[in-house]
């Protein structure tokens, strides 16, 4: 981050992010690159694909499972940031991600848990937060988890999903690319980002998605 210009204030944005979902990882990893080239400080919250898409017809099979293991990773989220406190998200995401992400796991109940149960010990809280990881409707956990969600989720509008990205007084879905840019370029994506989505009237652009996520 640069410190150069004593008169600059850093700014704060936050980034909502559900652990499943590998755009959203993207998008992180292009966002700790911004952090070095902008004077923005990064918070992170975390929203559910799974609150996000309940109740809703015509999901696939496939995706329909993945909605159902995706509560485990944002509920222990939740819960490690209720009992130690926001700073423990990030690193939590970070460990949960790697494994998910790069390391193309996660993809059955039992070794998601597993993933969780790893990313715990790897950033040093405690392995009963696991307990957390089913989903109890009307917890504690679930309470905190929706709210977050609703936040983040009520800054851009039902018909998008994660990431969702807030600076001030703007707010939007994405960016969705591949791979994260580094350096200046992650710069400029930023830069454009706030450029079109601060235009009063501006929604949407959008074209056809031909590449996965690359993890490299």
């Amino acid at each position: 981050m640069s410190t150069t210009n004593s008169s600059k204030q850093t700014a704060s944005a936050e980034m909502f992010f559900d652990p499943l979902c590998p755009w959203a990882w993207m998008t992180s990893r292009w966002l700790m690159e911004v952090e070095k080239v902008r004077d923005i400080e990064v918070t992170w919250s975390v929203m559910s694909l799974s609150v996000l898409n309940e109740g809703r017809d015509g999901l696939s099979e496939g995706y329909r499972k993945l909605l159902d293991r995706g509560w485990g990773p944002v509920r222990v989220i939740t819960a490690a940031a209720r009992d130690h406190g926001d700073k423990v998200k990030k690193p939590l995401y970070d460990a949960i991600g790697t494994r998910l992400h790069p390391g193309q796991r996660g993809d059955t109940p039992e070794d998601l848990r597993q993933v969780i149960v790893e990313s715990l010990d790897e950033v040093g809280l405690p392995g009963e937060l696991i307990d957390y990881a089913d989903n109890v409707p009307g917890d504690e956990i679930d309470v905190a988890l929706r709210e977050s969600h609703d936040r983040g989720i009520g800054l851009v509008g039902e018909d998008v999903g994660t990431p969702v990205i807030s600076i001030g007084d703007v707010a939007f879905f994405g960016p969705v690319v591949t791979p994260a840019p580094k350096g200046e370029a992650a710069g400029k994506l930023w830069d454009g980002c706030l450029l079109v989505a601060g235009t009063p009237g501006f929604y949407e652009i959008k074209r056809t998605r031909v590449k996965g996520p690359d993890f490299s």
